[in-house]
């Protein structure tokens, strides 16, 4: 198994405080750092959360995430410096911008994002100034300063350096007027993996991500909606439809055999809406058994 490293990025700076900043207890007390035969090296800790959005930037805490993106940017660099694989336990989504941060003061790389959502919005569109509905966007270089050009280093990864995989919300997105896909971005929505199957999805979208510039790895960002909303309803954006578990397991199965993946985030699961643990356990038991056997 790979020699890995948990971090715990509890924030919810780009969402709200309603549990997802629970999700890397909830897990640690499951057995994950067990299951993957990881060591525990730390938490990062966000600053105070603010509820009014941002009079310059129409964001929430953007100032804050900012912050936030390069304190966790140190902790992920510290792992990879290290030798060894980073899983990072949001919070929110807006936690891939600093891991995404800690990559692009390396090299360019590359990003496989599982989520039910695009994530792709413009803060003039987002009812709620969300940057956990902004990231991918954010993250390619769109949107205010502050956060589309962290350190000056923007966009944090190329358009052509990204796959979508396993979204859903098309129709959605485009009522509120979501800004579209760029179209040098690999997108594979829900209907292209089920046609495709998972397997086979997920390895013409590492091939993609490892046969173009990005050849110094791809980061794995895994929002836990992306995940069926019968199997997966402790999440506060709720959709119908999404993967199965099995299908999960395989994409980040085929996602993380050889060495082209060179980190992982898991955000959005909310454990105070999984009372007894049992989707605890199970998300615990599939990400356990992606890593197995992966060297």
């Amino acid at each position: 198994m790979r020699k890995s490293a948990i971090i715990e990025a509890p924030s919810v700076l780009g969402l709200r405080p309603t549990g997802v900043e629970d999700l890397p207890a909830a897990l640690l007390g499951a057995g994950l750092a067990e299951g993957l035969g990881a060591v525990h090296v730390g938490r990062v800790e966000p600053p105070p959360y603010a509820p009014e959005r941002d009079p310059d930037t129409g964001i929430l805490n953007a100032g804050g995430i900012a912050a936030y993106s390069a304190a966790l940017a140190g902790a992920v660099g510290d792992v990879l410096d290290d030798g060894r694989f980073p899983v990072v336990l949001g919070g929110d989504c807006s936690v891939l911008l600093g891991t995404l941060l800690a990559l692009r003061r390396r090299d360019r790389h590359g990003l496989l994002f599982l989520d039910g959502h695009t994530d792709f919005y413009q803060p003039s569109a987002e009812p709620a100034g969300e940057a956990a509905s902004m990231e991918l966007a954010l993250a390619t270089g769109r949107g205010p300063r502050v956060l589309a050009d962290l350190e000056g280093r923007g966009p944090l990864v190329r358009d052509e350096d990204v796959v979508a995989l396993g979204f859903r919300d098309a129709e959605e997105s485009a009522a509120h007027g979501m800004q579209p896909l760029p179209p040098a971005l690999h997108a594979l929505e829900l209907d292209t993996v089920r046609a495709l199957g998972a397997a086979e999805a997920a390895r013409r979208a590492v091939g993609l991500l490892s046969g173009g510039g990005a050849d110094a790895g791809y980061w794995v960002h895994l929002d836990v909606d992306v995940l069926d909303d019968t199997l997966m309803p402790a999440v506060d954006h709720r959709q119908p439809d999404g993967l199965t578990w099995q299908e999960l397991e395989t994409a980040l199965r085929t996602a993380l055999a050889g060495e082209g993946a060179v980190g992982l985030t898991v955000t959005i699961f909310n454990p105070r809406l999984d009372p007894d643990g049992t989707l605890t356990r199970r998300l615990t038991a599939c990400l356990a058994a992606a890593f197995d056997s992966q060297g």
